[in-house]
């Protein structure tokens, strides 16, 4: 299955729905990181996350971020998105390794552990929307929908997951994101609830066959969903040379002075994607030069 995501709406618009399938993005994330099953399956969860929240975007150039701080040994992620599709995300501690949960599941609460969940809009204002809420139980779905009530002040529910093969690459990842409108009558308040008390896990559900359609043709039974747009979903950086000499030049004056006069190569990583950049010293006396110092 490719990756993308579906919007929806139901119950004459009372609520609205996401839904993606994130495999590939996923197992992107995991092989440029290495990370361990348990940072693959937090790291995918948010990414999924991210896929979704960033596709509510109205302008082509906003960007979101969810950024996850604990004090667990993974130390935290962060996952960036625009309304594109387009996503892309990294952890603190790619390598964590933890017994299973009590359940016998990837313990990503344990990985994560207590701390803050922020989320992050930049929409070309002056200054960017920044909305935070505690960690509720680490699982990230469950933080997800504790922030959007708490926040935003708009119910809804959150399903996350990625399942692993035995050889530690993605087998299945995605998730769902339902929203209920100030409007939403009880009778349909009624019914979602009982549809999402019947369901089964995200993980399941994909590992059974179904897309992203069929998840929510399952979440939204008997309220009328109709299914507004797709879109396609993929892991993608847009760092480049040009960013990086950015950075560079804003290291200050005496950083690259000191830089060239001990004749120090740079070597600059980009987080989320993992490219190596390097610049000689000739390349610095030209930076040098450029920003006018």
């Amino acid at each position: 299955m490719t990756d993308y995501i579906v919007r929806a709406a139901a119950a004459g618009a009372q609520i609205r729905a996401f839904a993606c399938s994130t495999r590939n993005l996923v197992e992107r994330a995991r092989q440029i990181h290495n990370t361990s099953p348990v940072v693959t399956a937090a790291l995918g969860r948010l990414l999924s996350a991210g896929a979704m929240m960033g596709s509510m975007l109205k302008g082509e150039k906003d960007l979101l971020t969810l950024q996850i701080r604990g004090d667990g040994p993974m130390g935290g992620l962060v996952v960036t998105a625009d309304a594109g599709g387009h996503v892309k995300g990294y952890a603190y501690v790619p390598d964590v390794i933890l017994p299973a949960n009590s359940m016998g599941k990837l313990d990503v609460a344990g990985a994560v552990g207590a701390g803050m969940l922020s989320v992050i809009k930049d929409m070309g204002l002056k200054e960017p929307y920044i909305g935070q809420t505690l960690l509720q139980t680490g699982e990230i779905a469950e933080d997800l929908t504790y922030y959007f009530a708490a926040s935003e002040q708009v119910p809804s529910s959150v399903g996350l997951g990625v399942l692993m093969e035995k050889d530690n690459t993605v087998k299945q990842a995605g998730g769902f994101l339902v929203q209920l409108m100030p409007f939403a009558e009880d009778g349909v308040i009624d019914r979602l609830e009982k549809n999402l008390e019947g369901l089964t896990s995200v993980t399941a559900m994909l590992d059974e066959g179904n897309t992203p359609e069929q998840m929510l043709g399952r979440i939204l039974e008997g309220l009328s969903c109709e299914v507004l747009d797709t879109m396609p979903a993929a892991f993608s950086c847009g760092c480049d040379r040009r960013r990086i000499e950015r950075v560079l030049i804003s290291l200050g004056k005496k950083e690259l002075e000191d830089m060239i006069a001990e004749g120090r190569e740079a070597e600059i990583g980009c987080q989320f994607c993992n490219t190596q950049y390097q610049f000689t010293v000739d390349e610095l006396k030209e930076l040098y030069k450029k920003a006018g110092y």
